[in-house]
């Protein structure tokens, strides 16, 4: 019976809720603080990749909530509790990682010269936006499950659909950084899940 599971999300949640009845500027002002934005590792607040992870922005709603508890709960009765959370914890900071270096790149390259020489510029909406939620360690989490599945024509099946899911949002105009840290977590996920079961297959040899 998952426990670590069930405790995260009703951490989640309840902090949610609490945070709701903040005065908007209190909340924002906590949420951008944990924020694994660019202005936030740009000033080397990595602590943020771990508690980034303790806040949403609003309230989970029932789908969404019940959906986060029976991934995270299914990945820790099979993997146990420790594996479990390391798989959610590869997939938000890793993929919190390569955003932010992929946002610092597009960053760079789009400032001018006489731009970037100005030390103290104001950084856009994208370097100072609220980044926060269990969005990033969710999708590993189903990555990792779908590419553990045991029947090799499910596992294909399921982590094919899963990658199509994770790339359409990507492919639309209106698309955001987040959608990226999605496909991104995804693919960790799914490489972390590929990688333990070679590794069992060896052992088992």
């Amino acid at each position: 019976m998952p426990w670590v599971a069930p405790l995260y999300v009703g951490a989640v949640q309840a902090g949610a809720l609490a945070t709701a009845r903040l005065p908007r500027a209190r909340r924002t002002e906590l949420l951008r603080a944990n924020s694994t934005n660019v202005e936030s590792l740009r000033a080397g607040r990595w602590h943020t990749l771990v508690t980034s992870a303790a806040f949403v922005e609003e309230p989970l709603s029932l789908p969404y909530g019940a959906a986060l508890l029976a991934a995270l709960g299914t990945a820790e009765v099979r993997w146990g509790p420790g594996r479990a959370a390391g798989v959610f914890a590869a997939g938000h900071i890793g993929a919190s990682l390569l955003v932010y270096a992929g946002l610092r790149g597009r960053m760079h390259k789009s400032a001018s010269p006489a731009l970037r020489a100005v030390r103290d510029s104001p950084p856009d909406a994208t370097a100072r936006a609220v980044d926060v939620g269990a969005s990033y360690g969710f999708y590993a989490t189903l990555g990792a499950l779908a590419s553990t599945v045991p029947h090799r024509g499910a596992r294909a099946a399921a982590t094919a659909g899963l990658l199509a899911l994770g790339i359409r949002p990507v492919l639309r105009p209106g698309r955001t950084f987040t959608d990226a840290g999605h496909v991104t977590a995804l693919a960790l996920g799914v490489a972390i899940g590929a990688g333990s079961r070679v590794a069992r297959a060896g052992r088992a040899r």
